[in-house]
């Protein structure tokens, strides 16, 4: 059903669709994680993650995407995002993003999933088995770790905030005030993005409404069940300032300082949130908020309740 200024709004079984597909990208984090190090290409990232989107029987909605010519969007260093997958290999103590998504086709539309995590490079594999990417604890002694760690805390600051906000504003909001509060701690103010936001999401990948990681006058969307959001910060050590390389789609900062990008999709419910890429629905990092996932959406495919 859309809404006002073109959102769409679905019922319970349609956020289960989105759940497939959320978790699916899920997927691709857990395998992708614990083959990053050293020597790996990012074109090998890339292998694994469109093995693991034809494993669930999903499709990439990256690949094709205007054009882009991979199932995952690499970004290392100062690529902002949409760092097209190469063969030039990481570097230990490289900060990458990995941005990523897939579509099933249920019902005859497609639903869509899209997160990103964010990792330092290690020398060699990390160990298996991966942690949930999310619930992962992250180091903070050196520049890149800890902007690692404040774009993390600004995503689930935020998330947490749409349990209670009343408009879409209270997600910059939250990603600000985070930025702001542990800029002394930290010993640098972050840059904040602001041309790459997040966005709704559900039978097309990017949907209204926009979903800004600032401060903003001016109206924005409510909150309403039956939203599904992509919360997605990112923010750099130096100026947020940046420009597209000739490939159309690399993103650069102008400085030469790192970037990280995190991202989560959220569900919005008549009794809170719901985290639909996690398996525990984000129940493990919310609870820091004093935030529980819906319980509606816990209880199952029993519940017939139209949204």
């Amino acid at each position: 059903m859309l809404g006002g200024r073109g959102i769409e709004y679905k019922n319970l079984q349609q956020m289960r669709y989105q759940r497939e597909a959320a978790l699916t990208v899920n997927a691709i984090h857990e395998a992708v994680w614990p083959q990053v190090c050293a020597g790996v290409t990012p074109a090998e990232i890339d292998q694994i993650s469109s093995s693991v989107i034809a494993h669930h029987k999903a499709k990439s909605n990256f690949k094709g995407y205007h054009g882009y010519p991979a199932t995952i969007c690499i970004s290392v260093g100062d690529t902002v995002v949409h760092g097209i997958p190469g063969d030039k290999p990481f570097k230990a103590g490289e900060l990458v993003s990995f941005d990523c998504g897939a579509y099933v086709v249920r019902d005859g539309k497609s639903w869509h999933g899209d997160s990103c995590f964010s990792m330092i490079v290690p020398e060699q594999k990390l160990p298996l088995p991966s942690p949930t990417i999310q619930g992962a604890p992250l180091p903070t002694d050196t520049p890149v770790e800890k902007l690692n760690w404040l774009t993390r805390e600004s995503m689930w600051a935020a998330i947490a905030a749409l349990a209670k906000g009343r408009t879409v504003a209270c997600v910059g909001k939250a990603v600000e005030s985070v930025v702001e509060d542990n800029a002394d701690e930290l010993g640098f103010e972050a840059g904040i993005v602001e041309e790459f936001i997040g966005h709704g999401i559900g039978t097309a990948m990017h949907q209204a409404p926009d979903v800004l990681n600032y401060r903003a006058s001016g109206r924005q969307a409510k909150l309403r069940p039956g939203m599904v959001l992509c919360i997605e910060p990112i923010l750099t050590l130096g100026s947020a300032a940046n420009h597209t390389l000739g490939d159309d789609w690399t993103v650069k900062t102008l400085d030469g300082s790192a970037a990280c990008h995190w991202e989560c999709q959220v569900a919005i419910l008549p009794d809170g949130i719901a985290v639909l890429n996690l398996p525990d629905l984000g129940a493990e990092q919310l609870e820091r908020f004093e935030v529980k996932p819906s319980e509606i959406f816990r209880r199952g495919d029993d519940v017939a309740r139209k949204l």
